[in-house]
C-alpha cells in the first residue's frame, strides 16, 4: 500500500513547481473541425488535411499531452508535415480548461474511459465525421498520444478496437489502470497494478470485438520520473496476451541507439513493438536534424536522435523502410563512454500529473487545515480537483 506521507510529499511537491506554460500561443497549422456529434466529453477538434489528400487515404488520430495544445503538439511532432509528404489525413483532439485546467485529457475519470461516454465517445464522433468528409480508408486509422494522450490513446485502443489498424503510445499507461486520484498517482509510479492477465481481461470486457486488434508501438524513457519506465512493461505485457503472444521471444536490435523490441504472430506479421530511449525523461522523442529530420524541440518534445513520428508511421505502414542504427544483438549493446555522456546529457523533463478530476464529479470536501489542507491545495494546483 502506498503510504499517505509518501503521497502527501509528491503533492506538495507538485504545488511549489508552479504551472507550467503552456504552448497555446504558438502558430499552428490546424483548422477547426466542428458539428461533429453531440460531444457528450466537450473537447475540441482541431485537423490537418494536406492538399494532395487523395480518397481512401489514412488517418491518423493524434493526442497531446498535460499542458500541450493540438497546434503545440503538431509543432513539436511534425505530424502535419509527415502528413504533406505521405498523404494522409490528421485528426488532433484538444481539451479544454474547462473540463481540465493542466489541459489533460481525463483518462481515469470512469465516465470518459468507456466506450459510448464521456471523451472517448467524443473523439470516435470526431473520426467519424473525419471518415465522411474525406473519404478515409476505413482500414487505416491509427490513434498515438503522449503522457496524458498516451493513456486516452490506451483507452480508445480498448474501447474502440474495431476502428484502429494500429497505435502508439508514448510514455503513457495501459488501459484500466486507474479509477480515482489516488490510484492514478500510484500508477504513475508503477505501484498497485493487478496481474497482467487482469489488465487484458479489461480490454476482452471493454468491448464486444474478439478480433483482429490493433497493432501496437509502445515508446518511453528510461530516466521518466513522471511516469515510471515500468508502466510500458504493463502495457506491453496486456497487449502480449491480447495479440497472443504471451510467452512469444521478441526480436531485439538496436535503432538509432535505442534498444528496440518486436513481436511476431506465427506468420512474421509484426503486431507490438517497444523502444527504450536511453537517459530520456518525459516526452516525446524527436530528430528534428537530418535529411529525415521531423518536429521541433521544446518542453516535452524532446531531442534525442530518433524520430518517433517516423519510426511509428513506418511500423504502421504508412511509409516503407525504416532507416537508422541498426545492432543485431540488442544484449550484446554497451553504451560506449561517448554514448554514454550523450545519453546523461539529455534533460529529463517532469510533466505535471496526468489525472484530473472529471468536471462531472463533485468536490470531495477535505479539511482546510492540517494534512488535509496541504493534500486540497495541491490537488487543486495540480488540476486534480475543483
Amino acid at each position: 500500500m502506498v503510504r499517505l506521507s509518501s503521497t502527501v510529499a509528491r503533492l506538495t511537491k507538485l504545488a511549489n513547481m508552479g504551472r507550467l506554460p503552456t504552448d497555446s500561443d504558438l502558430p499552428g497549422r490546424l483548422a477547426d473541425l466542428v458539428g461533429f456529434g453531440a460531444n457528450p466529453g466537450a473537447l475540441l477538434a482541431r485537423t490537418y488535411v494536406p492538399a494532395n489528400l487523395k480518397a481512401g487515404a489514412p488517418l491518423v488520430v493524434v493526442l497531446h499531452g498535460c499542458t500541450q495544445t493540438a497546434s503545440g503538439y503538431d509543432h513539436g511532432s511534425g505530424w502535419s508535415h509527415l502528413a504533406d509528404e505521405l498523404g494522409f489525413a490528421l485528426l488532433f483532439p484538444q481539451q479544454q480548461r474547462s473540463n481540465n485546467p493542466n489541459l489533460c485529457f481525463n483518462w481515469f475519470s470512469p465516465v470518459d474511459a468507456r466506450r459510448g461516454s464521456g471523451e472517448a465517445m467524443s473523439i470516435r464522433q470526431m473520426i467519424g465525421a473525419m471518415v465522411a468528409a474525406h473519404d478515409i480508408d476505413e482500414r487505416r486509422i491509427f490513434i498515438t498520444g503522449l503522457s496524458a494522450g498516451g493513456a486516452m490513446t490506451s483507452i480508445m485502443l480498448a474501447t474502440y478496437p474495431e476502428v484502429f489498424a494500429g497505435g502508439a503510445i508514448i510514455a503513457g499507461l495501459p488501459f484500466g489502470a486507474a479509477t480515482s486520484v489516488p490510484e492514478a498517482f500510484s500508477r504513475m509510479r508503477g505501484e498497485g497494478y493487478p496481474a497482467n492477465m487482469q489488465l487484458a481481461d479489461a480490454v476482452r470486457d471493454a468491448s464486444q470485438h474478439r478480433g483482429p486488434w490493433p497493432r501496437l508501438s509502445v515508446w518511453q524513457g528510461s530516466a521518466d520520473q513522471t511516469v515510471a519506465a515500468s508502466n510500458a512493461e504493463r502495457i506491453i505485457a496486456q497487449w502480449q496476451a491480447i495479440h497472443g503472444l504471451s510467452g512469444v521471444e521478441a526480436r531485439r536490435d538496436v535503432v538509432e541507439g535505442s534498444r528496440h523490441r518486436v513481436w511476431h504472430d506465427a506468420a512474421g506479421t509484426p503486431l507490438l513493438e517497444a523502444y527504450e530511449i536511453p537517459g530520456m525523461g518525459h516526452g516525446t522523442p524527436l530528430r528534428t536534424g537530418g535529411p529525415e529530420g521531423c518536429g521541433a524541440s521544446g518542453p516535452f518534445m524532446l531531442e534525442v536522435g530518433i524520430s518517433s513520428t517516423r519510426h511509428i508511421a513506418r511500423f504502421w505502414g504508412l511509409c516503407e523502410h525504416a532507416v537508422g542504427e541498426h545492432v543485431a544483438d540488442a544484449d550484446s549493446f554497451i553504451l560506449s563512454p561517448q554514448r554514454t555522456a550523450v545519453a546523461d546529457a539529455r534533460p529529463v523533463h517532469h510533466l505535471e500529473p496526468l489525472g484530473v478530476v472529471s468536471s462531472s464529479e463533485k468536490r470531495t470536501g477535505l479539511p482546510t487545515s492540517g494534512v488535509g489542507a496541504i493534500i486540497e491545495k495541491a490537488l487543486r494546483h495540480a488540476g486534480l480537483m475543483r
